[in-house]
């Protein structure tokens, strides 16, 4: 769509479902950083990779040692590696261009979800952020195959990395609730919603605690995300509320401005924590729907971080709600009655993307309204026809000279059309290593084409196995049509007797009257035996001395004098 005419006065969030990619029975999906490839892992354990731009299937990976289903996938920075996490407890970073296995690690528990270090160059191939299911988040090393459990909770200066005795089942023991992580925009910090409701800023290099925020009402932390460019945290609790904050830190050296904050304050170290978490974050805004009540599930930001976007949690529906950053609630999309899975906002288009309980994965666009008075500033659309009254001189010559100025333009400068120019909304990419944009597609053939060749090949088989049997492909054929094919018979003079198959055709007009006035021809006296009957046959021929199956039988009973009748041919 160009964009000097689409109506600037249209908010830019999506509004209808605009598409549905299908292929098998996909759990989770994931953009790479420029919005060009979607990569969404499958129940079967496979990863698909679809080239956004053409919704074609660009690249399929798939480990032979994993079955099952796919938990998480992320991309990194440049592109070029994808990390998936699997219910097997097992972690895989592939290589997207060369689709090979890099690195494979198992776990103790199973990885609910799986984030890459969100830096530059050797870090992100291979330090990855673990939220397991039933244990504390984890720092995974996928190289020396180390991991490093992070601090879940603080308090009077003693950190837990177990799980807090808060909920107890019947029998005493503790319920666990999993936890949520994320690295911040450098990936210095990490950042941990428990479930008594608090934020932990972890220093991950030396697995200490630097800053803790309480969240209102002290509910369970379900997800916990950054916004593209850093300045804001969502934090999803199970009292129905989604909340924003404003990171109050740089985005550069988070961690060394942290550091100066406690190292400033006179307080005891718990204090100290608590006022550097006061520092660190500040609530910004509150969404909920107070009319439904219902919960949320994968809350995350837009791509420029103008909008708020969070799908329903209810079994049965498909509904993702939109609101701006004022708090106001612009937009709810509904779609088929199946559930909400997994979503993720386009980082460049307003555009979103779902994924429902059957697996298939809806592509949620803009309703775009054309505004066709951007091409000149004096257009004007009308909304019903009006008499048009010309000036006196609107149509008089007018000397070139005063109608267009020559533009100042020196023919012989060199016009630079290789050099691409720097994209705002990526100005932070890591320039060292070149990121991959697009894969070449692998071709998949259609499912009609397979079934025709199914068809084909069971065809096939079955004429090998009745070639010897004229008979059987006769009864199969009648099981058909019973028309099409006639039985066998034994032909004397020129076929030798030879056994041949015919097949029944319509005959001509001519045909069928010759045959008409020889039945009707008065037929000759000829001696023979009262009451006996004749059986006769006439063939009728093509012209090159072989019959082309019509046949006509005959029986007779012969009265009067006793003559026997026939019809020669």
């Amino acid at each position: 769509m160009n964009a000097t005419i689409i109506d600037p006065l249209q908010g830019d969030f999506p509004e209808v479902i605009e598409e549905y990619l299908e292929h098998g029975i996909m759990k989770c999906i994931a953009f790479n950083r420029r919005g060009t490839l979607l990569a969404a892992g499958c129940s079967d354990g496979s990863c698909v990779i679809w080239d956004f731009e053409t919704r074609g299937i660009a690249k399929e990976l798939r480990d032979k040692d994993c079955v099952a289903a796919i938990t998480s996938v992320c991309w990194s920075k440049s592109g070029r590696h994808i990390l998936i996490s699997a219910a097997d407890k097992s972690l895989n970073l592939w290589d997207v261009m060369k689709g090979d296995k890099i690195y494979r690690i198992t776990l103790q528990q199973t990885p609910l979800q799986a984030r890459l270090h969100p830096g530059g160059g050797s870090p992100e191939s291979t330090l990855c952020l673990v939220c397991p299911f039933s244990s504390a988040p984890m720092i995974v090393n996928l190289q020396t195959e180390t991991t490093t459990t992070l601090p879940i909770s603080f308090s009077g200066g003693t950190t837990t990395t177990g799980a807090p005795p808060r909920n107890k089942f019947s029998d005493g023991s503790a319920h666990y609730t999993p936890t949520a992580a994320c690295f911040n925009k450098n990936g210095d910090l990490v950042y941990v919603g428990n479930s008594i409701g608090e934020i932990l800023i972890i220093d991950h290099n030396k697995n200490l605690v630097r800053g803790v925020v309480a969240v209102s009402g002290g509910a369970v932390i379900k997800n916990i995300v950054f916004s593209r460019d850093g300045r804001h945290l969502l934090i999803n609790s199970s009292d129905r509320t989604i909340r924003v904050y404003e990171n109050l830190l740089p985005l550069k050296d988070s961690l060394k401005a942290l550091n100066e904050m406690i190292f400033d304050n006179i307080l005891d170290e718990g204090e100290m924590v608590k006022s550097a978490g006061a520092k660190s974050l500040l609530l910004f805004r509150e969404f909920q729907d107070s009319i439904t009540r219902v919960h949320w599930k994968a809350p995350c930001f837009s791509g420029d971080g103008e909008w708020v976007v969070g799908g329903s949690a209810s079994k049965g529906e498909h509904k993702i709600y939109i609101w701006d950053r004022a708090g106001h609630l612009v937009k709810i999309l509904e779609g088929p009655k199946e559930a909400l899975m997994d979503l993720a906002w386009h980082p460049v288009h307003p555009m979103v993307v779902s994924v429902s309980l059957t697996g298939l994965v809806y592509i949620w666009a803009k309703d775009y309204t054309e505004n066709w008075s951007a091409f000149a500033p004096d257009f004007k659309e009308l909304e019903e026809n009006e008499e048009y009254v010309e000036r006196e001189d609107e149509f008089d010559l007018m000397p070139e000279t005063e109608k267009v100025k020559d533009l100042e333009m020196n023919e012989d400068d060199e016009v630079d059309i290789t050099t691409v120019e720097k994209d705002s909304a990526f100005s932070d990419s890591d320039l060292s290593q070149e990121e991959l944009r697009f894969l070449p597609a692998d071709p998949f053939p259609d499912v009609s084409e397979q079934q025709e060749k199914h068809t084909a090949s069971n065809s096939k088989l079955g004429d090998s196995k009745n070639s010897d049997s004229p008979l059987s492909e006769e009864t199969g054929a009648m099981n058909h049509d019973s028309s099409q094919i006639e039985g066998m018979e034994n032909s004397g003079g020129e076929d030798g007797g030879m056994t041949y198959l015919k097949r029944r055709r319509k005959p001509s007009e001519k045909v069928l009257e010759l045959q008409a006035q020889k039945v009707r021809k008065p037929l000759p006296k000829a001696k023979g035996g009262l009451g006996k009957s004749s059986k006769t046959k006439s063939r009728i021929g093509n012209g090159n001395g072989n019959g082309i199956g019509i046949e006509q039988e005959q029986d007779m009973n012969n009265f009067g004098d006793g003559d026997e009748f026939g019809i020669d041919d």
